[in-house]
Formats: structure tokens, C-alpha cells, sequence
């Protein structure tokens, strides 16, 4: 059985543009779910902190999500983070163990 490849992606928004930012976010998710090997791509955002934002993705393999990660509109959104993103988005991937 192949294991799928789970990735939790966090983005914090500098205080002023969490707007700007979750237009941005809001826009990469149906391109991306119809990629390819996407089984679940959902935005979150932090009820206590707004300006946290958290992905959480399911894919069927690592050249799927390999395929995503330079897929155009990731680019062109990556592109568009500066001066709206506190940090370097932080991108972990997981497998599930139960």
C-alpha cells in the first residue's frame, strides 16, 4: 500500500495585511484541488490569531506534491508574498502512522 503524503503549511501574516494575504491563500485553493494527486487541500485560520494561517494537504505521492510545489499559480502566489508574510512559510510533510 502506498502511503499518501500529508503537509501542514503554515503562513503568518504581517497585522496589516491579513486580508491581503487571505485573498491570496483563498485563490490557490481550486487550482490546486484539481491538480493532479491532491486528495484534500483546506485553509485554516487561527480563531485567536488571525494573522495565522495554516494549509492542510493530502497527496498521493511526493511527485505529486513536488508537481504543485512548481506548479504555476504557487509560483506567481510565492511571487506575491513579500511584504505581506512575518516569516518564511513553514512547510512540513507527514505520514500517518494510524
Amino acid at each position: 500500500m502506498t502511503k499518501t503524503i500529508r503537509v501542514v503549511a503554515r503562513v503568518i501574516a504581517l497585522p496589516e495585511k491579513v486580508e491581503a494575504l487571505k485573498a491570496l491563500l483563498l485563490e490557490l485553493i481550486e487550482p490546486t484541488r484539481q491538480e493532479s494527486g491532491c486528495i484534500k487541500y483546506e485553509l485554516l485560520q487561527n480563531q485567536s490569531d488571525p494573522t495565522d494561517f495554516t494549509f492542510v494537504e493530502e497527496w498521493t505521492s511526493n511527485d505529486a506534491l513536488e508537481a504543485h510545489l512548481v506548479s504555476t499559480h504557487i509560483k506567481a502566489a510565492e511571487a506575491k508574498l513579500e511584504g505581506l508574510v512575518a516569516t518564511k512559510p513553514d512547510i512540513r510533510r507527514y505520514y500517518l502512522l494510524a
